[in-house]
């Protein structure tokens, strides 16, 4: 037998490793290591989305992986918009690539915030692991690019616990329904085109009204900050135990009201300020508000529907920017910035990452198969996975065929 034969041969390793020459050894060790290898090398670019200052790992996240083995590929600049520079990267040990193509080429497993723009997608291959926010079930061609490049995706947004926690999506949660109070109050003020309203009002001036549609993460981190500001505050959800929770929780601060047209137009005919704020992990958002309620509203209120990046829950919502935030439809202010944490980046970066390293250190160190097979939360996260669509509610939104992960990982 050749002995490039036997390298090549490595399942027969115990019967041929005594006939191997003294200087054929050194090699095949080296061989037979690489094959057993349990290290990974993790890729986090820049993210290129309009104003996303955000990034998919810390330093103290690249210490933690570096420790545990594995290789860690940062692009340059790539946390400077959350005050992180190219050296503290450098210092906690990982290697600087200069462009997104050598990134997206070395790497296995890619971390980062924001699903692939178009840009992107010429980086996407088979084999390929890309761990992020997707919200795929409004997005039609970046589903097909994923299942076309055979590309494992595993959706931030859709990882859930037993109880329906959603443990990634959380923090931005948290940061998005604070942010939306902000935004809309800003917004109210009339040289920013709204109708000149102090969310919290003054002494002998009633507050504006505040009513947000949806009970959940968002919405309880939007009432917060609403009440915090002093408005009026009106939460519009379809559990009665949530809501009656919410109740206790604000000690009286708050009105509720179970979702309905006839309510939420009622509500809205009120409004100074409207808080889209419904999540369905996965799916797209239902609408709650429709185009024909806008006449019954008052001119210069104010719009923020957080639920945008699901493809919205105000009839008359679309994407927009941090450039280019606002739009006005029948005179009411229409806020959709489908990334809004990522104008505060440094809270938002530190807030993801702390939630989402152990997630990738369980992908890295235990390989994608392992680290699936012992965790449900985390299969549950998984939108494509070599060619095969894996998540339900994206295949309904989309009119595609569906597979589960069971198939795959048994």
């Amino acid at each position: 037998m050749e002995h490039q034969e036997i390298l090549e041969r490595s399942c027969q390793v115990l019967l041929v490793y005594t006939t191997l020459p003294s200087d054929y050894e050194t090699e095949f060790l080296s061989h037979w290591q690489l094959s057993r290898r349990k290290d990974m090398i993790i890729g986090v670019p820049k993210e290129i989305k309009d104003k996303e200052f955000r990034v998919g790992i810390v330093p103290a996240g690249v210490q933690t992986l570096a420790a545990a083995g594995h290789g860690i590929l940062i692009e340059c600049g790539a946390g400077l918009g959350s005050g992180i520079s190219d050296q503290e990267y450098e210092a906690a040990g990982a290697r600087l690539v200069h462009d997104a193509a050598s990134l997206y080429s070395g790497a296995e497993l890619i971390v980062k915030v924001k699903e692939p723009l178009v840009e992107e997608y010429a980086y996407m291959r088979e084999g390929l692991i890309l761990f992020t926010y997707l919200h795929l079930a409004p997005l039609p061609e970046l589903t097909g690019v994923l299942l076309d490049k055979k590309v494992t995706a595993i959706a931030y947004e859709t990882v859930s616990r037993d109880n329906e926690f959603l443990p990634l999506l959380a923090p931005m949660s948290e940061v998005a329904g604070r942010m939306s109070i902000q935004a809309g109050a800003h917004y109210l003020e009339k040289e920013a085109g709204g109708r000149g309203i102090l969310l919290g009002g003054v002494t002998g001036v009633e507050p504006g009204h505040v009513v947000i549609l949806g009970s959940g993460t968002v919405g309880t981190n939007a009432a917060q900050m609403a009440v915090g500001l002093g408005a009026s505050v009106t939460v519009i959800g379809r559990n009665p135990a949530r809501l009656a929770a919410l109740e206790k929780t604000f000690a009286g601060k708050i009105r509720t009201r179970l979702s309905s047209r006839e309510n939420i137009a009622a509500e809205v005919s009120r409004a100074d300020l409207i808080i889209g704020a419904v999540v369905v992990p996965g799916g797209v958002t239902p609408t709650l508000t429709t185009r024909d309620m806008l006449p019954l509203m008052k001119k210069g209120a104010v719009l923020v529907d957080v639920s945008i990046d699901q493809g919205g829950c105000i009839e008359t919502a679309r994407p927009t920017t941090h450039s280019d935030p606002v739009y006005e439809v029948a005179g009411i202010l229409h806020y959709c910035v489908a990334n809004m944490p990522g104008a505060v980046p440094r809270t938002s970066t530190f807030a993801l990452t702390n939630a989402t390293l152990t997630f990738v250190l369980d992908i890295a160190s235990k390989g994608l198969h392992g680290a699936l097979q012992g965790d449900l939360a985390l299969q549950r996260g998984v939108n494509t996975y070599n060619g095969f669509l894996i998540n339900r509610k994206v295949a309904q939104a989309q009119g595609r065929d569906c597979e589960n992960i069971d198939r795959f990982i048994r």
